[in-house]
């Protein structure tokens, strides 16, 4: 579909910060809260009101240029970015131009040709962020107006732009690798939750097309409007097939701000895509110009919370567990920290990162559980995986006693011990169970003598089924041959 072009990926990414009060005032940001009970005369832009910086805001934006690799600049100002929408209360929003907090860094995804890629980041820079528009259900008399939500006005927002000249994202796959990098990556580093439902990580995409080998790039549209990573997904799809036909016809593609319909799938023009003029930057003159001390920038970094890539070289590295498994676990930090903790006190981590993958997940993926409320703690999840790898109980067992566990929230041994599931050790008890069932099944014994030995697993299983799964597969497996083959 697109050989003959370039594809040139952009991302504007707004991430809200987890910070207590907003970037210049002491209002708490509270997600839930009641529309306009969180806003004072500084968010919402009051004359003769005068911002304060928060500084934990400035230290997780150093704290996200280190992470990707950015320079920290040690002299930054704010600007004002002019325009008028009615979630934005001052007429322009606080943001940085010339002298951003942090640029030229890059973000290493795995890249088309299988190789590690890095992915161009041009700059980091922190803003507030503008209200909230809320739109009355459609009845007669609420459909000629909207209302606005103020809360969120002057939340600390973090804008993270790629560099389209220096390594960008080149097609679809990189496309979702480099929005799933980033937001594990700031999560990692506890800046922001980046929860997609509450507004905490959206992202604006730019795309533009360019015959290949052409060097002056394409006009670019800007898809805006996207509520999760499959629909950005989606809207580059259409937006490269929709340019590329365009192209190919002899027309031209318009510099312009599209919105993505998730119904229909497709990209719509929204209006002309502004530069930085049609904003009328200039510098901020009720905030002064920051310089960051180097004793600041080092503290921080020294600080620094490990990185996915870290935690998946030593989860490696301590545990020796399949970089497969690792790689699935560190994709979410929460679960990567109930590995680790679960790890500290388990016997088999290898049998551990397993159950967690592939029981663990289940089960909360079922409940709609995220795994930082899982009712299992890491303690009793442990104590299972190390009874079933000694052999205490089986695997079997081991699956029903965890359903039991993540219902009630209740230990591995207090399941065992109500329903009765501990294990036979007994070997008169096993061999009565096993001369039963091979009584019962003479005809398997007889092709298994004849030296077919497949039949063995049917005997194992219904041996099984007699000691209601209290018996040792492996030991029911040798007892059986030792009868019938000596």
């Amino acid at each position: 579909m697109t050989m003959d072009f370039d594809i040139i990926i952009g991302f504007e990414t707004h991430v809200e910060l987890k910070t207590e009060t907003k970037l210049f005032c002491d209002c708490l940001v509270a997600y839930n809260a009641p529309p306009n009970t969180h806003i004072c005369p500084v968010c919402t832009g009051q004359p003769g009101a005068l911002p304060v910086l928060n500084k934990r805001a400035v230290q997780f934006t150093v704290r996200a240029g280190l992470a990707l690799n950015c320079v920290v600049n040690r002299r930054c100002r704010f600007a004002r970015k002019n325009y008028f929408y009615p979630d934005l209360p001052k007429g322009y929003q606080i943001s940085q131009y010339e002298s951003p907090f942090c640029q030229n860094g890059y973000l290493e995804i795995p890249g088309d040709n299988g190789q590690p890629y890095a992915v161009g980041i041009k700059r980091v820079h922190l803003e507030e962020d503008a209200g909230k528009l809320v739109h009355p259900a459609s009845t007669p008399e609420a459909s000629g107006y909207s209302l606005v939500d103020y809360n969120r006005a002057s939340v600390p927002l973090l804008e993270i732009v790629t560099d389209h000249e220096r390594n960008p994202v080149r097609s679809v796959r990189e496309a979702r690798a480099y929005v799933e990098k980033l937001r594990q990556a700031l999560q990692y580093i506890e800046i922001s939750d980046c929860i997609i439902e509450k507004g905490q990580f959206r992202c604006d995409v730019n795309i533009s097309l360019r015959p290949r080998g052409q060097a002056t790039y394409g006009h670019r549209a800007e898809i805006k409007n996207m509520s999760s990573f499959r629909f950005i997904m989606d809207a580059l799809e259409y937006e490269i097939q929709r340019q590329s036909d365009m192209l190919r016809s002899g027309g031209e593609v318009l510099q312009e701000t599209r919105l993505f319909d998730e119904q229909k799938k497709v990209t719509l023009p929204m209006r002309s895509k502004e530069d930085a003029p049609d904003y009328r930057y200039f510098p901020d003159p009720d905030l002064l110009e920051i310089e960051l001390d180097q004793q600041f920038i080092d503290k921080i970094r020294k600080k620094m919370p490990e990185l996915p890539d870290q935690k998946v070289h030593r989860l490696i590295e301590e545990y020796d567990i399949p970089k497969s498994d690792v790689l699935v676990l560190t994709k979410d930090k929460n679960a990567s920290d109930f590995f680790t903790a679960c790890a500290l006190v388990c016997e088999d981590r290898k049998r551990l990162s397993r159950w967690i993958i592939r029981e663990l997940f289940a089960l909360l993926k079922k409940a709609s559980t995220a795994i930082e409320k899982c009712p299992v703690s890491p303690g009793d999840f442990s104590r299972l995986i190390d009874l079933v790898s000694r052999g205490e109980i089986t695997d079997k067992m081991g699956r029903m006693i965890l359903e039991e566990m993540f219902e009630r929230g209740v230990g591995p041994d207090t399941v065992i011990e109500e329903k009765g599931l501990k294990p036979i050790h007994d070997l008169f008890a096993l061999e009565e169970a096993v001369d039963a069932v091979l009584a019962e099944n003479p005809e398997v014994v007889s092709k298994i003598k004849e030296g077919n030995k497949k039949p063995v697993d049917y005997l194992i299983g219904q041996v099984m089924k007699k000691t209601l799964g209290k018996a040792k597969p492996k030991d029911l497996g040798k007892l059986i041959q030792k009868k019938l083959l000596g």
